[in-house]
């Protein structure tokens, strides 16, 4: 893929928590669907949904591509997202899922794929501490590459810095990344957190280079321990404030 010179811009619109369509290099993309009313989830652990979708799936358009992190929580695909997957032309995500769900494609770490004109590369991502697969499962975040287009980044639910910082340097290009942070919690891990909180998404950013930030995955669910509003300060208060693009759920964001 030859790098591209093009100023990062991406069209983006947020649904709600870790679900972000985005138009990219002529396709659409979804991020983890998540369409459901509040509600509970039971599973080793109780996970509660404060607040429903700000756009309806019907309301997006046509998706090409679904980039799911994991299938495995209902934070990142719940009822109406799975029931999405359907009709979907392509749903990419990690082998474990690929087995559990007819039709998605299962992607190695640093495995890549083309669909149309974008290169998506699938890439290491851990959903807690150390060791953290055997009761979370695998997940995976990807990058995209097409050519005038920015290099994407979408870190899926990945807590861990040091990945991010290996991903920086194999793709020294990015220049956004969609972060998923809230520093989400829910009891499993004690008070050690499984997505990236306002500190570690500050590591990440500076890992990342100049790369815009795009936070998501910081509002609708109760085991979300940290708003986007720290976020925010803590960006601010280290110098790096303007390089945040916080989206407003329900309203377009062009990310430039």
């Amino acid at each position: 893929m030859t790098e591209t010179t093009a100023p990062a811009s991406l069209s983006a619109l947020l649904v709600g928590g870790p679900t972000l369509q985005f138009d990219y290099a002529g396709l659409s993309f979804l991020t983890d669907p998540t369409f459901d009313e509040p509600g509970d989830y039971d599973g080793p652990v109780v996970l509660h949904k404060l607040t429903g979708p700000a756009v309806a799936a019907d309301e997006l358009g046509a998706v090409d591509v679904v980039l799911l992190s994991h299938d495995q929580h209902f934070d990142n695909l719940d009822h109406s997202g799975r029931a999405l997957l359907d009709s979907i032309p392509a749903v990419l995500s990690t082998p474990d899922a690929a087995r559990r769900i007819p039709g998605v494609r299962g992607l190695e770490p640093w495995q890549t794929t083309t669909i149309g004109a974008v290169e998506i590369t699938a890439v290491p991502a851990l959903h807690g501490p150390e060791g953290a697969e055997a009761l979370s499962g695998v997940v995976t975040g990807f990058v995209l590459q097409a050519d005038g287009a920015p290099t994407v980044y979408v870190s899926g639910d990945n807590a861990s810095v040091d990945l991010v910082r290996e991903i920086a340097a194999r793709f020294p290009q990015i220049e956004v990344a969609v972060l998923f942070v809230g520093a989400a919690n829910p009891g499993r891990f004690g008070d050690t957190d499984v997505t990236l909180n306002a500190h570690t998404a500050l590591q990440a950013a500076e890992a990342l280079g100049d790369a815009l930030i795009v936070p998501v995955h910081g509002e609708g669910w109760a085991h979300f321990s940290e708003t986007l509003e720290r976020l925010e300060l803590v960006f601010g208060y280290a110098g790096l404030g303007d390089r945040l693009r916080v989206p407003v759920r329900g309203e377009r964001l062009t990310v430039a």
